[in-house]
């Protein structure tokens, strides 16, 4: 299997430039690698966002449509500039307008606006799916299979199952319906009109709580302070803790964040110390160790 890292999504940045008559993107900046590998061209000012394989064709596209109709209702996101993705050796590539420089830092507060925003809608217009967060788990951990310890690959899947039979049997105390999915101030850019959605892919229909656990559990492990998530949740108007079923939303959410970081096990040893932390953290019930971005 040929590796997923900056050197590959050059190349296929360079082959997707041409299918869509674009220039050369001698000066793209690498703006982040995960899931997707997304860069900046420089010249025109454009975004190009790679998919890690072939298998994200439909998310991709899904993205640029859900982009396209919430631009239309009045959601402030960020804009496709083609409405369909090209192909390079299979990878989908989107391309997006850059937007303006950033005025500050986002803060978790920022995300509140939005959310709500969101949050309002009683529909899209279009066909969405569950926020199904725990489906990728077995393609995560497949992409590590030989780097990361069988037990606990098998230990994730197990717990992947218990999760989605719990998750089923919730009952919400929001009214369903439209979900960002991923909803975490690194997907709000703020620039000169205030703060704007990014990432749309995960964009679903299911229980709003799934886009209030995100920022809670970014308290529990990954640091954010109290008075920014305190912040939050006073700007939306609820805190999520506060209903019966956080545990499992939480829990279902930890899943799939350990398993996302088994795909950039592979060649990198940090990745792979992570990955371990987050396993054996879950192992003992430990809801408190801190967990690092990647």
């Amino acid at each position: 299997m040929t590796a997923f890292d900056e050197a590959r999504a050059r190349t296929l940045l360079a082959d997707a430039c041409r299918t869509a008559g674009l220039p050369a993107p001698d000066a793209a900046r690498l703006l982040a690698l995960g899931e997707n590998a997304v860069l900046d061209l420089g010249r025109p000012a454009l975004v190009a966002k790679i998919g890690r394989g072939p298998e994200l064709l439909a998310r991709a596209e899904h993205e640029l449509a859900v982009a396209t109709r919430l631009d239309a209702l009045g959601i402030p996101v960020v804009r496709p500039y083609a409405p369909a993705a090209v192909t390079a050796a299979g990878h989908p590539v989107t391309f997006w307008h850059r937007l303006p420089p950033a005025v500050r830092e986002t803060r978790p507060a920022d995300l509140a606006p939005l959310l709500r925003a969101l949050h309002a809608l009683p529909g899209t217009g279009l066909a969405l799916r569950p926020r199904d967060l725990l489906a990728p788990v077995d393609r995560w951990l497949a992409a590590a299979d030989g780097h990361v310890d069988p037990a606990d690959a098998a230990y994730l899947r197990a717990r992947r199952e218990s999760f989605v039979t719990a998750a089923a049997a919730l009952t919400p105390r929001l009214t369903p319906g439209v979900v960002h999915g991923d909803a975490l101030p690194r997907n709000v850019h703020v620039g000169p009109d205030g703060p704007v959605l990014l990432d749309l892919e995960n964009v679903g229909d299911d229980l709003r709580e799934h886009d209030l656990v995100v920022l809670a559990l970014a308290h529990d492990r990954y640091g954010v302070p109290a008075e920014d998530y305190a912040a939050f949740t006073d700007a939306y108007g609820w805190d999520v803790r506060e209903w019966d079923g956080f545990a499992v939303l939480r829990g279902a959410r930890e899943t799939a964040s350990a398993a996302w970081v088994a795909q950039r096990v592979p060649g990198n040893p940090a990745a792979a110390a992570e990955f371990g932390r987050r396993v054996d953290s879950l192992r003992r019930g430990e809801t408190s160790v801190r967990w690092y971005p990647f």
